[in-house]
């Protein structure tokens, strides 16, 4: 297997209505790194955001690796905001980051692995804020990454469908970026190499203008990645340039044997086994012991591979076809992830409304009881409510030796009100009868319950 070959191409615009290019790119095809920024931040704020966070990357990222790449980007967010806290002209100015690498596959520790050989690549894409990230393969554009604004979060919740989002007025408001918070979330996304694909990267002067369609014919029909970034740009600028555009184009000239590799492992499948297409038949009658043990005789010289040979002695499947799988499952695992996390996103959601409402229940209510043997108004529910228990919310100072009897077993269980003024008003009737008989059983009790019935109501006292 041979290394992966990318090419690219790139082009930027100031735009028909800005003065000053806030966006930055760069392209490193020695270091298999490409970066688009879009900086923001009054007049001179974005420019210098998006320079620092290019600038800072192509320094701090040294291994090619995704830990390697997301702390390059959290050091570009420290960079930013440390020059922002400096200098009073750029106190709150910020960048957003979409980033294309390519780097070697962690070798599985389950599988043994040649150190000879070299080892599998793929391409990671970062992103922080709403510049893209996207995959046209086969004639079909994809968006791969997800943008970090308030339009995009609603319609991820539903509230505006994507149509609305094109024209929302808020629709350049991002929730992410690099420079503005302490610390920051970086997206990243796999994504396996093969034969002429492409990648495109963007800030949001592109696809703001240009609809997909428009870019997946310009991708598909102009083949120069130069001449394709650069056609993009003009019709952004066609359609109203009404911010910066950048565009970078990465293509996957040759992808190392991965789209070959995937091919052994589907042919394996279509075989029923992950093993590839069944071995040669052994004869079972000249093998003494009944069993067929025999491997198939292979000549070195029909074309194969030291890998297939190998395969063929031990049984295993060839090491590409290995490496195939393994991304394949990578690929399921990382979907079976999402939605895992989706689905729990959903079940906590569910169950964190439940705990709000019995919450809200079990406190929106106030009772008049017995706190010892003093009368008090209490918060909550009588006998509480799951883990909500009442709590005292005012003592009165009435002695329970000092209640009417006819008004004891009601308040004994509780004389729940919808307010603290309620609760106060049947505490003040309580003790009005308490002053006028002395505490005797004279005052029937229609006198407390028709006055906590209505706010407002006039107390009648017994004469």
């Amino acid at each position: 297997m041979t290394g992966v070959v990318l090419r690219a191409g790139a082009a930027t615009d100031v735009g028909r209505l800005r003065t000053i290019n806030q966006d930055r790119f760069v392209l490193l095809p020695d270091r298999d790194l490409f970066i688009v920024a879009d900086g923001m931040g009054g007049h001179q704020g974005g420019e210098v955001a998006s320079r620092l966070a290019v600038e800072t990357l192509q320094v701090a990222y040294q291994d090619a690796t995704a830990d390697a790449l997301t702390e390059a980007i959290t050091a570009a967010n420290d960079r930013i905001r440390n020059e922002g806290d400096a200098d009073p002209d750029l106190r709150g100015m910020g960048t957003t980051v979409v980033a294309l690498a390519l780097m070697p596959e962690e070798p599985d520790p389950d599988e043994p692995f040649d150190d000879d050989a070299e080892p599998p690549q793929h391409l990671l894409i970062a992103n922080v804020g709403d510049s893209r990230g996207y995959l046209f393969r086969d004639g079909s554009l994809t968006q791969l990454t997800e943008d970090h604004s308030v339009v995009a979060d609603l319609v991820r919740e539903g509230s505006i469908s994507p149509e609305e989002a094109e024209v929302h007025p808020q629709r350049n408001i991002v929730t992410r970026v690099l420079g503005v918070y302490e610390t920051v979330e970086v997206d990243l996304w796999p994504v396996d190499p093969i034969e002429n694909d492409r990648y495109l990267l963007c800030s949001d002067g592109l696809f703001n203008e240009v609809g997909a369609d428009q870019i997946g014919s310009v991708l598909r029909r102009l083949d120069d990645p130069n001449e394709a970034a650069s056609e993009l740009v003009r019709l952004a600028n066609e359609g109203g340039g009404r911010d910066n555009i950048t565009v970078v184009i990465v293509d996957v000239a040759d992808d190392g044997g991965v789209a070959e590799a995937a091919s052994a492992a589907l042919a394996g499948e279509r075989y029923g086994s992950t093993s590839g297409p069944p071995p040669a038949a052994s004869d079972a009658d000249g093998d003494l012991a009944g069993f067929t043990t025999a491997l198939p005789t292979v000549d070195p010289g029909d074309g194969l591979s030291q890998d297939d040979l190998d395969s063929v002695r031990t049984g295993r499947p060839p090491r590409r076809q290995r490496r195939a799988e393994k991304r394949a499952r990578r690929s399921q695992r990382t979907r079976f992830t999402w939605r895992a996390l989706l689905f729990s996103v959903l079940v906590l959601a569910v169950i964190g409304g439940a705990v709000a409402t019995i919450q809200w229940y079990g406190t929106s209510t106030y009772f008049v009881g017995f706190e010892g043997d003093e009368v008090v108004i209490f918060q909550g529910r009588p006998g509480g409510l799951l883990w909500i228990d009442p709590e005292v919310k005012d003592p009165t100072g009435i002695d329970r030796a000092d209640v009417p009897a006819l008004a004891l077993p009601r308040i004994e269980a509780g004389v729940e009100q919808s307010s603290l003024a309620k609760a106060k008003h049947f505490v003040a009737n309580l003790e009005d009868q308490i002053d006028d008989d002395g505490g005797t059983d004279s005052t029937p009790s229609s006198t407390l319950s028709t006055t906590t019935t209505t706010a407002g109501t006039t107390t009648t006292q017994a004469n």
